[in-house]
């Protein structure tokens, strides 16, 4: 399992948003990494923020 991978994961898992450090410490990928992955999830529209610096996967 990839990076991209475990930080998706980590989003499924949570009934609630998280944000990059909670995701970090959840998937166990460095923050700087989950970071640079939400910022790809982010512009191709795999998470959205339902509020500010939370994220959660789009229905």
């Amino acid at each position: 399992m990839d990076n991209k991978e475990k930080v998706i994961k980590a989003f499924k898992d949570s009934e609630e948003p998280l944000n990059a450090t909670k995701v970090s410490q959840i998937s166990g990928v460095e923050k700087k990494e989950v970071d640079k992955i939400m910022k790809e999830l982010k512009k191709d529209e795999t998470i959205i923020s339902p509020k500010r610096c939370y994220w959660a996967l789009k229905e």
